[in-house]
């Protein structure tokens, strides 16, 4: 949305106030794509959902209407275009994740309070005259995790995001890029020296990041076994024909992976042990991991990037005496903040895939937000995130704020 150069309203602003517009604000009439909420002082009209307290989001979340002042030295107010809905996000409202946004008062909340999200593309509204790297109308994301992204509008430090070339992407590829496609990328790079033609296995597969891996590995010349929840039907049978069109070279639930013969099973489709999997991408845990380890080449590699089932990884001493295997950790915000440059480039390169139509977007549950939408619409959307099966991912949309 294009900012308009001038102030739409001829009244001061309220600092920190409830849900609804100030009523002496007036929007001036213009089209959709002119409008912002802006005060005579050119103070920017903000909403942000923000929780005090760690909690289920139903009970935590509310949403705050507050000011945002015009930029300074290296300053710049930003425009939320969307911002996705991702596990990591609910874990740190609820307080089980181990880092979180910081609780401060900073928006005028009447108490301390933190905005969940991590990932997001923002449009520039204006800059301070300190900014050497963005101007008005570039789009940006977080350099990091943790700067609240569920707002309609935020102000942060030029050095705090990071310029995306814009051209030919959307608002919705550019702030879902960061996480699931990075994690999916770096793991397949530098966890086992993968050559074409071969293997790796996941679970998860259908996830954001299974989804990544399964194109980039496709892309690479690599061929994937990829694991998903078992699902009856015609359900289940349009799921395993949606991964084989990803890329993926072999498709199974669940429930065959825990059967006996699962790792047999594997030697056939790999043509025995030579060929068999170097790589398996975890992100299930229990005892489901354990039968997927059971398919890895000597030698070969588990990383671990989540944990679903909430269930601790049992490791036999012969995995690690006769087998040689090896169990590694990944989570993509520490490495993106020990490895800032390296990020860049991975985000340029998989934003390159996706412009050029080689990469496939993650299916996604557009959340609609604009100035008029309720708290309750907003809350309802995160807390539906942690039920059972979804079309896709949860992302908020930004319309008129």
């Amino acid at each position: 949305m294009k900012c308009a150069t001038r102030s739409l309203y001829s009244r001061s602003p309220v600092v920190s106030s409830s849900n609804n517009r100030a009523p002496h604000l007036r929007k001036a009439n213009l089209p959709l794509d002119r409008r912002r909420y802006i005060s005579a002082y050119g103070y920017t009209q903000a909403k942000a959902l923000v929780y005090p307290k760690h909690g289920s989001p139903v009970d935590s979340l509310t949403l705050h209407t507050h000011s945002i002042s015009p930029p300074h030295s290296s300053l710049l107010t930003l425009r939320t275009l969307a911002a996705p809905l991702n596990p990591a996000d609910i874990n740190q409202i609820q307080g089980s994740y181990p880092t979180a946004p910081p609780f401060t008062q900073t928006l005028g909340t009447p108490q301390p309070s933190a905005v969940p999200g991590n990932e997001a593309c923002f449009e520039v509204l204006s800059a301070g005259s300190g900014c050497k790297n963005v101007a008005k109308g570039d789009w940006v994301i977080p350099r990091q995790t943790g700067l609240g992204t569920w707002r309609t509008h935020a102000q942060v430090e030029e050095d705090r995001v990071m310029k995306v070339d814009k051209d030919g992407l959307t608002p919705e590829q550019v702030a879902t890029v960061s996480v699931n496609p990075v994690t999916a990328y770096r793991m397949l790079k530098d966890f086992a020296d993968l050559q074409e033609g071969d293997w790796f296995i996941q679970n998860g597969a259908n996830s954001g990041v299974g989804r990544a891996a399964v194109q980039l590995g496709a892309m690479w010349g690599l061929k994937s076994i990829c694991i998903v929840r078992h699902r009856d039907g015609a359900a289940g049978d349009a799921l395993r024909q949606e991964m084989l069109d990803l890329g993926a070279a072999v498709v199974v639930s669940d429930e065959e992976l825990m059967e006996k013969d699962f790792a047999k099973r594997v030697k056939e489709w790999t043509k025995g042990r030579r060929q068999s999997p170097k790589l398996a991408l975890n992100c299930v845990g229990g005892d489901a991991a354990m039968a997927m380890v059971k398919a890895l080449a000597e030698g070969g590699t588990m990383v671990t990037y989540g944990a679903m089932s909430k269930n601790p990884l049992r490791l036999g001493a012969s995995m690690l005496i006769f087998k040689d295997l090896r169990f590694v950790g990944f989570w993509v915000s520490k490495w993106g903040d020990r490895m800032p440059e390296e990020k860049k480039k991975t985000i340029d390169e998989l934003l390159g895939m996706i412009r050029e139509g080689k990469f496939k977007d993650v299916p996604m549950v557009e959340v609609p937000w604009s100035w008029d939408t309720k708290k309750e619409e907003l809350v309802n959307e995160v807390q539906g995130t942690l039920e059972g099966f979804r079309k896709g991912k949860g992302i908020f949309k930004f319309g008129d704020t």
